[in-house]
């Protein structure tokens, strides 16, 4: 049986759709530490409610994270353990959470992973595209930086896996192609939910035909990596494949 120890921070992984998708020893962490620390605690109660976990709740999100560090350390600094848990997935990935941990080492304070799911890497293995060697770059930048960031990731010989929303999603796949080229493009719609899609095509494909993407939920862009020599426009063309 899981023990928790005094005056640590544990970054728990919970599902990103599907309840099940927890490990046994998280349920266990979950249920002993004195509080949990929840991106979204109405998100969260949910899962907690699921499981039976009745340990406290305080939310720590970007837009309190300032104010709310300083607590938490000092809590852990009293010898109380603490449970740092996302909306979904693996805390630290696209999130907040690398401020609170960056405190706690700071502070010397005991940190503990306890690993589980994350969208990537599902999205990855599913996509048909290299995995032996990828980038994550989460969320791309909004406006500032964007563009200059999308020709830096055209050089970019390795698998690329990006984070997007729904409204954002074709004006990005359209950015990407003429940032790229026709590249092949895996998008993962609602990943381990009941309505989960893949789609597998290329950039010019999709953007050609976008009315077959369902523009609900969270996605994940697994994109091809620049192959040697190829320029843009290279790639074969192939018809969009979806399958739910």
């Amino acid at each position: 049986m899981t023990l928790v120890a005094t005056g640590k921070l544990y970054l728990v992984s919970t599902p990103i759709g599907n309840l099940e998708d927890i490990t046994l020893r998280a349920i266990e962490i979950l249920k002993q530490v004195d509080l949990i620390a929840a991106e979204d605690t109405q998100h969260s109660a949910v899962l907690l409610k699921h499981y039976g976990i009745t340990t406290p709740t305080t939310s720590f999100h970007a837009f309190n994270l300032v104010q709310k560090t300083p607590g938490l350390i000092q809590k852990l600094l009293e010898g109380k353990s603490i449970a740092l848990i996302s909306d979904a997935g693996t805390p630290g990935i696209s999130d907040p959470a690398y401020h609170l941990v960056r405190e706690a080492i700071a502070n010397h304070i005991a940190i503990e992973a306890i690993p589980g799911a994350t969208a990537l890497i599902p999205a990855l293995i599913v996509s048909g595209l290299p995995a032996n060697r990828f980038v994550f770059e989460g969320f791309l930048p909004s406006k500032k930086g964007r563009q200059k960031r999308l020709q830096e990731l055209a050089r970019e010989q390795r698998t690329m896996i990006i984070y997007e929303a729904p409204h954002r999603l074709l004006k990005t796949l359209n950015q990407l192609l003429a940032a790229f080229g026709n590249r092949r493009v895996v998008i993962a719609r609602e990943l381990t939910k009941k309505f989960e899609q893949i789609y597998r095509g290329t950039l010019e494909d999709i953007c050609r035909h976008p009315e077959q993407v369902v523009l609900k939920g969270e996605f994940v862009l697994v994109i091809e990596g620049k192959q040697e020599g190829q320029e843009s426009g290279e790639r074969d063309q192939s018809p969009v494949d979806s399958n739910q």
